[in-house]
Formats: C-alpha cells, sequence, structure tokens
C-alpha cells in the first residue's frame, strides 16, 4: 500500500525469515566488557571482539556480504545490514545467536544501519531507492515502512535525533537526499561533490557532514536546508566521515592514501592528518569504515584487505595495534 510522501508501509504482510522474533531476557548482556562487533564481507561472518585483551572472542556466519552493524541501545543486541541479500538481521551480542531476520523484498541490498535511541531500526534499501523503518524490532508486533529516495544508490544514512529526518548519500545520483519521516515534507535532494558517500551527523543534530570520495571533499552542510556552509579537502578518496562523540572534529577514512583527515567542525578546516598505514600500504590495507569510541579516545579503522581492524590513539595519532578479525572485515559497532 502506498501513499502520501512516497512511503510504503508493511506490516504483517512482510515475512520475518530464520527465526521468530522474540524479546530478550531481562538482564541479558548486562555484564560485557568493552566489545567491537564486525561484520566480515568476504567471509560471510560476525565477530565479537574482548577490547580489553584484544582477542577475538567468538566468530560465527552471518549473512551474504554483510556491511554496516548497528547495536540496540540496551547492547542486548546488534542489527546487520545484509548487503549481499535482502534482509536486515538481528543477533544476541552475548553469543551472535540470530535471533530475527527481516526480509526487506527482492533486490533490496541493505547497507547503512541505524538503531536509533527511541528503539527504531533505520536501513537503506540501496537497490530499491528506499530507505526502512522497522518499529518495535524483536517485539511480535514490529511494523516496518519505506520511504523513497528515488535515487541511485542510497548507500549511507544519519538520522536526527528525534527520529523525525534521516539523510542518505546517493552515490549513483551523486546527491544527499533528507527525508522526512512523517511525511509532512518532500523529500529534498541537493548534488554534493562528486560520489558522496561518507555521512554523519554532529551530535547537536546542527551539521551534517558528508565526504565526496570523487573529489576528495568533505561539506558541512545545513541539515533543514541542504545548503553548503562549508567544504574542506580531505585525503585522497574520503570513504567515511565520523563526527567524534564530542563533537569537536569529524574525521575521514581516506582509502588512498591511509591517512584520516582531522576536521575542526567550528572552522571547516583540517588541522591534522593521522597516518593509519602509509600510500605504498593502502593498497594492502584497503581501509574503509572508521568508528570513535564512546569516550572519543580511540579510533577503530576497518582494514578491509588485510583483516585487521586498527586502533588508533586520537590524542598521540599511533596505531596501538591491530586486531585480528574475519576475512574482508568492514562494518563496526562498539559496546559499550
Amino acid at each position: 500500500m502506498r501513499f502520501g510522501g512516497g512511503i510504503i508501509a508493511v506490516g504483517a504482510l512482510l515475512v520475518v525469515t530464520a527465526c521468530a522474533p522474540l524479546e530478550a531476557p531481562d538482564g541479558e548482556g548486562a555484564s560485557m566488557p568493552p566489545t567491537l562487533f564486525v561484520a566480515a564481507k568476504r567471509g560471510n561472518t560476525l565477530s565479537k571482539i574482548d577490547l580489553a585483551t584484544g582477542e577475538e572472542v567468538l566468530r560465527l556466519p552471518s549473512c551474504t556480504n554483510p556491511h554496516e552493524l548497528a547495536t540496540s541501545p540496551d547492547g542486548l543486541h546488534v542489527a546487520l545490514a545484509c548487503y549481499g541479500g535482502t534482509s536486515v538481521d538481528i543477533f544476541r551480542t552475548s553469543d551472535l545467536e540470530r535471533r530475527a531476520s527481516y526480509d526487506l523484498g527482492e533486490n533490496a541490498r541493505p547497507h547503512g544501519i541505524i538503531w536509533h535511541e527511541n528503539g527504531n531500526i533505520y536501513a537503506t534499501a540501496e537497490g530499491k531507492q528506499e530507505v526502512v523503518r522497522i518499529r518495535r524490532p524483536l517485539a511480535a508486533n514490529f511494523d516496518i515502512t519505506f520511504f523513497v529516495t528515488g535515487r541511485q544508490g542510497s548507500h549511507m544514512l544519519a538520522a536526527s535525533p528525534d527520529a523525525n529526518t534521516v539523510w542518505t548519500t546517493d552515490l549513483g545520483s551523486r546527491t544527499v537526499t533528507r527525508i522526512d519521516l512523517s511525511g509532512g515534507a518532500p523529500s529534498l535532494s541537493v548534488t554534493v561533490g562528486d560520489e558522496p558517500e561518507g555521512i554523519s551527523l554532529s551530535p547537536d543534530g546542527t551539521t551534517l557532514w558528508v565526504s565526496a570520495r570523487g573529489s576528495n571533499q568533505a561539506f558541512a552542510l545545513d541539515p533543514q536546508t541542504m545548503e553548503v556552509r562549508g567544504t574542506v579537502a580531505t585525503g585522497a578518496f574520503p570513504l567515511r566521515i565520523a563526527v567524534r562523540p564530542q563533537g569537536d572534529v569529524a574525521v575521514t577514512s581516506d582509502l588512498q592514501d591511509g591517512s584520516l583527515s582531522v576536521i575542526d567542525t567550528a572552522t571547516a578546516k583540517v588541522i591534522r592528518t593521522i597516518a593509519v598505514s602509509s600510500p605504498a600500504e593502502a593498497e594492502a590495507r584497503f581501509q574503509v569504515t572508521i568508528l570513535w569510541s564512546k569516550d572519543g579516545k580511540r579510533i577503530y579503522v576497518a582494514e578491509t584487505a588485510s583483516d585487521t581492524v586498527a586502533e588508533v590513539d586520537y590524542a598521540s595519532g599511533s596505531v596501538l595495534r591491530r586486531l585480528k578479525v574475519g576475512e574482508g572485515g568492514d562494518g563496526m559497532a562498539i559496546l559499550p
């Protein structure tokens, strides 16, 4: 069924595969130590890394070509976008047991994913040019709604603190799209650089940061008007951008030179460059996803070709260690 604003509502007709959604037992996973979860897109696995020891404590099959991850607000589950298939799958963080699999339809190709503080899951369905919202995941009365972007390659996404708005980077269309989830305003797409891919909203929700890999640039946008406030030259091929939880800097993951460009969010200028590897090593490492620790002291950098995650000390810029993960480790999520 379709109604205003390009929204498609799907409820009981959507098939939930793999296993029935269940509520988690009270207190489950409450004592988990600092943990990194990594999706391995070539190995089709999900890994669990104990950050206290740096050891991979568990690795299990997940789904076809998994990419981005998101943890639930209570830390009990992790949601995985199955980019090589059609589903969003949910796993228990304690033992990586699959708890549910939500089929998004033919050629969905889910990629970017957020598990919002309001309890809903938001993900891109790149192959369908849509964003999906899953309300009450793991409950029997879950509800799924699709919002049409109408843009090619809607890949990564960000969501507002109040969950009324999401933004996508649309690789094929070379645009960034704002979608009003309440249906009160039409979607708005603007051209931003060449091949925008990375996207991150400032913690206060006032600035949308986008990295354009084809033009080696980052952009600061007004989240509502979508006007560009600032343009920054970054390192080579900035695949991802992530704003520090404290909001003072944004960092791009520069695949072709193995670096991180550190951008002062107040001035929209690069203030540091952190060498995670070197230009000579860049192809062998193939640096992609970046993730901040909650306290902003560490940056985790997925090196997809070498099956490692580099742990970087933000203050010094030093690589503290390289964590061994599954084949093609890419998407990451961290607890607590």
